[in-house]
């Protein structure tokens, strides 16, 4: 297996299993400073290595009226803020082309969000940066079908590349995880992450926005753990009834400290 940088990090075999987490989207610079600053905490006080996770640019919102966050400008100087002040990596989604140069400015790992995860354009873009790629398999796509994002990534030169299972869907509204699926992806030799909160999300189940079903979010993280992966995605918040953007799949923050160490348990017994 490919080892992967992510800023000072590195992930994959033989390394600590990393955590990326964050608000969904950024919601003014000190809130989500302020978030990022309790998980770096608990990530320090358990030994997990952490990457700041937040959106700039919320495009893919089932409404025209949803909110998507401050824009590129914005959203990368508030990012670049957040980075100096925690010492920490960050981690945000790129929908264009043309954000790739100007996030990489800032981004130590540029995300390709599920929905485009086979747009050649972008994520050939994303790769030639040299930046950390971690790409979102499609809800849409077979694990074994990453192959194929794999190698327009490492044709335009990257071989820094994580791939992300968030599920894949069943019927209407409905989106089901099958976690052979990260056993098949870490089979392709790159470092796998297991987005536990999108994976119970609720595509457009409430009309105009997306619901979700938090509660299962630990489970999910919990099997992953079991499967064997080398980092783990939450979005989290301190109230996600106030979440402007995937409250309902999100995880606490009061809670996020037990889980870590539930999945850290797990990890441990997996890595041997």
């Amino acid at each position: 297996m490919h080892t992967v940088k992510a800023g000072s990090y590195e992930i994959g075999q033989g390394h600590p299993l990393a955590l990326l987490a964050g608000p969904c989207v950024l919601e003014g610079y000190e809130h989500s400073l302020a978030i990022g600053r309790e998980v770096k905490r608990i990530c320090g006080k358990l030994g997990i290595p952490y990457i700041f996770k937040a959106s700039f640019d919320k495009a893919n919102r089932s409404s025209y009226d949803s909110f998507r966050g401050p824009g590129l400008e914005e959203g990368l100087k508030q990012l670049a803020a957040i980075k100096k002040e925690l010492g920490v990596p960050v981690v945000s989604d790129v929908h264009e082309t043309w954000q790739v140069e100007k996030a990489a400015e800032v981004l130590d790992v540029i995300q390709i969000p599920a929905f485009l995860c086979r747009q050649t354009d972008l994520v050939c873009a994303a790769a030639r940066t040299g930046r950390c790629v971690n790409v979102k398999k499609g809800q849409f796509l077979a694990p074994w079908d990453m192959k194929n994002v794999i190698a327009k990534i490492e044709a335009a030169g990257n071989r820094n590349i994580l791939l992300t299972e968030r599920g894949s869907s069943f019927g209407y509204n409905t989106l089901v995880t099958d976690m052979r699926g990260l056993a098949v992806m870490r089979g392709l030799g790159y470092p796998v992450v297991m987005d536990a909160t999108h994976s119970v999300q609720i595509p457009g189940g409430q009309g105009k926005t997306s619901g979700g079903q938090s509660q299962y979010a630990p489970q999910m993280a919990r099997a992953a753990a079991a499967v064997g992966i080398d980092a783990l995605f939450l979005e989290v918040h301190d109230d996600p009834s106030k979440a402007l953007s995937d409250g309902p799949n999100m995880v606490r923050l009061d809670q996020l400290e037990a889980l870590l160490e539930q999945v850290l348990a797990i990890d441990k017994i997996v890595r041997g």
